[in-house]
């Protein structure tokens, strides 16, 4: 039977102290604060933290909302992040800070001093997950060029700009190669 974590504020867990069944971790409210940046709110979670030797692995899911500034138009909106997680935390070497890992690491996390801080892995796990270009929605029409208005909230009557004519090798390229 796996043991459910339902306790304090702190979720530092003593790696030595895991039972072989592991620990559940499904109460959002055991990580407040879960993020360092407040706005960040942790929806839910479901987490599972099972022993593997002195190895510990971390898997489950994470919903977070996250304030997100729109790549398109600007403006900012709450974003769903949904995350599944799939992490294998190592003891960190003593050999000193660097560790060089391989392209297959990059599920490879390390904890310290025979603690793994769980928060900093929903942390982690949630900052990775977020988009690189997030957009307020999918048919955001972002921001005129020519007067900068929102082409969400106004329409635009700003007249089309001409294309830059250091591009027009570029254009004269793109017709040949359609034909």
């Amino acid at each position: 039977m796996t043991e459910t974590y339902t306790g304090s504020t702190e979720m530092m867990i003593k790696v030595s102290d895991l039972e072989e069944q592991g620990l559940a971790v499904s109460d959002p409210h055991a990580l407040e604060p879960a993020f360092s940046d407040p706005s960040w709110r942790l929806d839910a979670l479901d987490l599972q933290i099972s022993p593997d030797g002195v190895d510990v692995l971390v898997q489950g899911r994470v919903t977070a909302t996250v304030p997100q500034t729109c790549g398109r138009c600007l403006e900012a909106f709450p974003a769903r992040v949904e995350v599944r997680v799939d992490v294998r935390l190592l003891p960190r070497p003593v050999t000193g800070d660097s560790v060089k890992l391989g392209a297959d690491d990059l599920d490879v996390d390390f904890y310290t001093n025979d603690e793994l801080d769980l928060k900093r892995v929903v942390e982690t796990e949630t900052t990775l997950a977020l988009p690189m270009k997030p957009l307020c929605r999918e048919d955001c029409r972002g921001l005129c060029p020519a007067c900068g208005g929102n082409r969400n909230l106004v329409p635009c009557a700003c007249a089309e700009r001409a294309p830059d004519p250091r591009l027009a090798a570029l254009r004269d390229l793109a017709t040949r190669l359609r034909h």
